[in-house]
């Protein structure tokens, strides 16, 4: 009887470890319904953005520059053609690879 008790407390302790997973992976992902309001490029990147939310991101990113001007002005080019802004106020473009990826005719980077 005692193995049977055993195995019932077991049994109910992994399924609500599942249920847990279950709802973690649920907020993680974000709802269909709340999906514009989640836009966190470390979790999204590429497309990842709506492009109404690229100002906004664009402002974080170019927010610790001197030259605010054109990096805000590139910085939306590239997040409006792009939907990503990467995370932080430099570097991390690997986060999103079109951004990176998006070169000037000297061959510099053209994203901020």
């Amino acid at each position: 009887m005692a193995l049977a008790g055993r195995l019932l407390v077991l049994l109910a302790v992994a399924g609500l470890l599942a249920a847990a997973m279950a709802e973690h992976e649920v907020v993680a992902r974000g709802s269909d319904e709340h999906d514009d309001n989640v836009y966190k490029v470390s979790k999204g990147g590429q497309a990842s953005l709506k492009s109404y939310q690229c100002s906004p991101e664009c402002a974080r990113r170019c927010g610790n520059t001197q030259y605010k001007k054109p990096c805000l002005f590139f910085c939306n080019k590239c997040c409006r053609t792009c939907l990503c802004v990467p995370s932080g106020y430099y570097g991390n473009k690997g986060e999103c690879p079109c951004y990176n990826n998006w070169k000037t005719k000297r061959g510099g980077p053209k994203c901020p």
